[in-house]
């Protein structure tokens, strides 16, 4: 035998190994899908991803308590704005200024 043939036997060898592993893998990945399907997968894949994002969060929140409480503080005053505001008004109002009378919108501004 010579070198060229040797060689390709060696190949041919290779390559059906090669597909003996490709063949056993997807019968390996039909056997999982058939076994536990797509739609099982992607609730799985996204219920990991859920978990994995809370987990994040609630690490965020214990190490940065202040800069969580001053946000929700923010948010909650933000709200409240009006009434704070009003009350603001009324706290500061001397009642010396005359009652100022809304101005109706004459006809030509509509």
């Amino acid at each position: 035998m010579s070198d060229v043939e040797r060689r390709l036997e060696e190949d041919r060898m290779l390559r059906d190994a090669a597909l003996g592993l490709f063949k056993a893998d997807l019968a390996l990945i039909r056997a999982d899908i058939a076994e536990r399907g797509v739609g099982a997968r992607i609730k799985n894949r996204i219920g990991e991803g859920t978990a994995d994002m809370l987990e994040d969060a609630v690490d965020y929140a214990e190490e940065n308590r202040g800069k969580i409480a001053a946000a929700v503080a923010a948010v909650v005053l933000w709200f409240a704005r009006g009434p704070i505001i009003d009350a603001l008004g009324r706290l500061f109002d001397d009642g010396d200024e005359e009652a100022v009378e809304p101005v109706e919108p004459d006809s030509r501004s509509a």
